[in-house]
């Protein structure tokens, strides 16, 4: 399994999922964990599943559709360019499915890696 993470580092409201990618990698080995820049063309599997944080939930979730998302106020290119990408290559048929594991902006450090954990236990048991 292969999951990317999106973030930008320099926004701390947005840097969460990067911060986290070491003790993510070391609980899930079986996991790989590949960082997206937003601003570089991507080439991704059809089916993706994506780290990314999510503004206006309160906890880790997953989202199993992409145009469940409203269009929100862009802060930096990145907000606007990994959904919008998501979308339009979805819309060429280049995505298939697209699963989003939301991280809230106000979580801290510990409680995402708890929850993401949660999450990722649930999806290797289902395999």
């Amino acid at each position: 399994m292969t999951i990317f993470a999106f973030g930008n580092s320099d926004l701390p409201m947005d840097s969460l999922p990067l911060k986290i990618l070491p003790q993510l990698r070391e609980r899930f080995p079986g996991i790989e964990f590949v960082v997206k820049d937003p601003n570089e063309e991507w080439d991704m599997p059809e089916d993706v599943i994506v780290l990314d944080t999510v503004v206006g939930i309160k906890e880790v979730k997953l989202f199993e559709d992409i145009d469940k998302f409203k269009p929100a106020p862009s802060l930096s290119m990145h907000d606007f360019d990994a959904l919008a990408n998501l979308r339009f290559l979805k819309k060429l048929g280049k995505l298939n499915t697209v699963k989003v594991i939301g991280v809230p902006v106000d979580v801290g450090e510990e409680k995402a890696v708890e929850e993401i954990g949660r999450l990722l236990e649930l999806a290797t048991s289902l395999d």
